[in-house]
């Protein structure tokens, strides 16, 4: 028995958009997002990443592809538990091996400055709070300058307010020119996006602008 995760799908990712893809379970979102993050392949049709077409690369050349020009971000954090935050960052480069070690170092404590984390370089996650654990892992997407953010219910694990601090991390990126999609369930953390996909029984029902976009700035004065 065949089943069809996405029937028809189409649409385009401009270079700086930001993104929220939405859906109750079972709607296609998830196949959509491993599909964009080079883990599955369509069966049919065509997917083009920065100008390549990566629907019929080899397995090595998806991996590369993951490597160099997708940095994702889980609800999860996934940092190695005895790893300092400057070296869970580094990993992505090492991985690569096209970087010496005094350039993964420099480009990895960049990363980190980069999400105001230039103090908790030698730290583990154990010594940082979950907001600080998830700013190492966008650190960690970010040091491979890619070309799109993929983040999976990035605050599903994270407190309200600490929620507000990592999409504002977001919406600074994204005005400094990163490409994000965010997959999330939670309609207030799509309201810092610019655009709002809404998936249902494996087909796009809704493509729309956030008209009533939250400044996450203004939302953390007001928790005070």
């Amino acid at each position: 028995m065949e089943v069809h995760a996405l029937r028809g799908v189409s649409f385009t990712i401009e270079k700086g958009d930001f993104v929220a893809i939405m859906g109750p379970s079972g709607s296609g979102k998830s196949t959509t997002m491993n599909m964009l993050g080079c883990l599955d392949r369509p069966t049919s049709g065509s997917y083009r990443l920065d100008g390549v077409e990566v629907a019929t690369l080899s397995r090595d050349e998806l991996a590369s592809i993951r490597n160099k020009k997708i940095g994702f971000v889980f609800q999860g954090f996934n940092l190695l538990p005895r790893t300092t935050a400057l070296e869970n960052v580094e990993l992505p480069l090492l991985y690569g091996n096209t970087t010496s070690s005094s350039e993964r170092a420099r480009r990895a404590s960049e990363s980190l400055e980069r999400v105001n984390l230039g103090k908790r370089l030698d730290h583990i996650p154990t010594q940082l709070s979950g907001g600080e654990q998830q700013r190492v892992a966008i650190a960690r997407a970010l040091v491979t300058r890619p070309a799109l953010i993929l983040a999976d219910e990035p605050t599903g694990n994270l407190d309200h307010r600490t929620s507000v601090e990592i999409m504002r991390l977001f919406q600074e990126l994204n005005e400094q020119g990163m490409t994000i999609l965010v997959v999330t369930h939670e309609a207030d953390i799509a309201q810092y996006c610019k655009r709002t996909l809404l998936f249902r029984d494996g087909q796009i029902r809704s493509d729309q602008p956030v008209l009533d976009r939250l400044d996450a700035e203004k939302v953390l004065a007001e928790l005070g």
